[in-house]
């Protein structure tokens, strides 16, 4: 189970940008297959995005295709997922998580053991 500590959250109003950041202390981070996920209050944690190991494929879930872009910093075991163009259906707690020799598809659906703490992303006029 990867180890994760996710940052770059706050409050933007709509229309506006934020990148998040996931950084791993599980070695090797190039072993895993990793993922943002969001929660909004009431709902189901959600698949927003994925990205191979080496970085090379990536997948998003059809709300985020074309406003977020994932991606990974092997040398700094860190993820990140650049969001622009904000709605206010993006607030949520989103979370990162990795899969050990995973691929972007069985990872959208996969079971996590556990979870980081998240950071909170609120987007509101």
């Amino acid at each position: 189970q990867v180890q994760v500590v996710e940052s770059g959250g706050g409050s933007v109003q709509p229309g506006g940008s934020l990148r998040l950041s996931c950084v791993s202390s599980t070695r090797p981070f190039t072993t895993y297959a990793m993922a943002w996920f969001r929660q909004a209050p009431g709902k189901e944690r959600e698949f927003v995005a994925a990205i191979s190991r080496a970085g090379g494929a990536q997948s998003y879930a059809d709300s985020v295709k074309g406003r977020f872009i994932i991606a990974r910093d092997n040398v700094k075991n860190t993820l990140f997922l650049q969001m622009k163009n904000l709605k206010p259906e993006d607030t949520a707690v989103y979370y990162c998580n990795g899969e050990s020799w995973g691929d972007t598809d069985t990872i959208r659906t996969k079971e996590f053991p556990s979870w980081g703490p998240g950071t909170q992303v609120t987007v509101s006029s």
